[in-house]
């Protein structure tokens, strides 16, 4: 059997605690050993640990770590500004890196990652797990399978409820300094998967933007949830002490670091826009209309792919006031059906797992031995620097009133060979 990989995780959050320790090390035990945990927030990884069933040290100090325990793997799922700098710190100390997306937030911190990762020949992964949920990998099938003729454009709309939608405003992420706003945080995820289904670079984007439901539009502000005199009237008021985990990361460790989980959605100094709409043009000639909103009473996204031939359309639903199936439906419409329907109802069944069984496959690919990529969803640091600058160039256009080219940035961000 070939040896585990030994792997650190650096930040105890929602998700390192969860996609990359407990549920990592309980489905992929025979292929990795946790051997160190790093937060800069102690009684965060401690209780972390607890939940991850681990006895692995932990650390507040990366290049401790690095230097004492020597991993071959470091996981990074810190807030996105930080990312940078971890990434390159374990490139230089000899390990690869999975980053969680975005894969950093300037087109400078860009430019350190990708040069770090040619000189020290490691190699960085992002966790874009939308490419390997079940239904994006049939569509990019039938994509590929030529059956809508050549392709001339796309229509992606994806809904945050008020609960999902919310939670960004109430955390580090309202803040571009800290997340480069939506447009590369949540929309990196987008972007990317759009990338992988048209198999080309964005070349153009143009948007419109604008913080309309959150931050000062709110009719009244407090701090934080917690203790608020509004609680009893607002309806995005989250009461922490009633989610078990999200108490034992937060409510006490905030004693340590000051941060606090349950922010206020309407505090005045938020500065990314809570509704956007976007056109990109990719270099195939593909044309895109794209958008994402965080204050729908559903949540979930439609996609439409317009051809030559025909259109593939899917409408997903993750939660909703109605009852919904355990499948999603691909619709496969042909303009000239001949002999043929002209109609194809395409059902895909939902996985367990997160993401309809996505974050699984991510996983398996990762890890398991022999794993093959036939549709290329395995995401390395170009794809993740690509999604990243496509979210850049939506945010520049929101806030200039003009078109952005990505090879704008290119430049900057260290991308050999341009954009294309």
């Amino acid at each position: 059997m070939p040896s585990k990989r030994r792997y650190a995780l650096v930040g105890t959050g929602n998700r390192g605690t969860t996609m990359w320790g407990r549920d990592l090390l309980k489905g992929w035990s025979d292929h990795v050993d946790l051997v160190a945990i790093v937060d800069t927030n102690p009684l965060r990884a401690e209780r972390a640990r607890a939940m991850i069933g681990s006895d692995a040290p932990i650390l507040t100090d990366l290049d401790a770590m690095l230097r004492g325990v020597r991993p071959d793997l470091v996981i990074v799922c810190t807030p996105d500004d930080t990312h940078d700098t971890i990434i390159v710190r374990a490139l230089d100390a000899g390990a690869d890196v999975i980053a969680e997306k975005p894969l950093a937030t300037t087109p400078e911190k860009i430019a350190r990652i990708l040069e770090a990762e040619r000189r020290s020949g490691r190699r960085v992964d992002v966790t874009f797990n939308y490419r390997f949920a079940p239904t994006p990998a049939r569509i990019r099938e039938l994509l590929a399978s030529g059956e809508i003729g050549r392709l001339l454009s796309v229509d992606f709309h994806w809904y945050l409820d008020t609960s999902h939608g919310a939670d960004y405003f109430r955390r580090w992420h309202a803040f571009r300094a800290r997340s480069g706003s939506l447009f590369v945080h949540k929309a990196t995820h987008h972007f990317d998967v759009l990338n992988w289904y048209l198999e080309s670079d964005p070349e153009a984007v143009t948007t419109f933007a604008a913080l309309k439901v959150y931050g000062g539009n709110g009719p009244f502000r407090g701090t934080r949830c917690k203790g608020c005199p509004h609680a009893a009237r607002c309806r995005f008021h989250l009461d922490i002490g009633a989610d078990p985990f999200l108490d034992a990361l937060y409510e006490d460790p905030h004693g340590v670091d000051g941060y606090f989980r349950d922010a206020c959605v309407f505090r005045e100094d938020i500065d990314v826009p809570d509704t956007m709409v976007a056109a990109i043009r990719y270099a195939n000639g593909v044309h895109v209309s794209y958008s994402l909103n965080t204050a729908m009473p559903v949540e979930g996204h439609h996609i439409a792919f317009n051809g030559t031939r025909g259109r593939i359309e899917l409408r997903q639903y993750e939660r909703q006031p109605w009852d919904k199936p355990d499948h999603d439906e691909i619709l496969l419409v042909r303009s000239f059906p001949g002999d043929r329907e002209a109609v194809e109802r395409i059902a895909v069944p939902h996985f367990s797992g997160g993401h309809y069984g996505g974050d699984d496959r991510l996983r398996d690919m990762l890890f398991r031995p022999g794993a093959t990529d036939p549709l290329g969803q395995r995401a390395g640091s170009r794809a993740g620097a690509i999604s990243v600058l496509c979210g850049i160039a939506a945010l520049e256009s929101a806030d200039s009133g003009r078109p952005v080219r990505l090879r704008e940035y290119a430049g900057t961000a260290g991308i050999r060979g341009g954009i294309a």
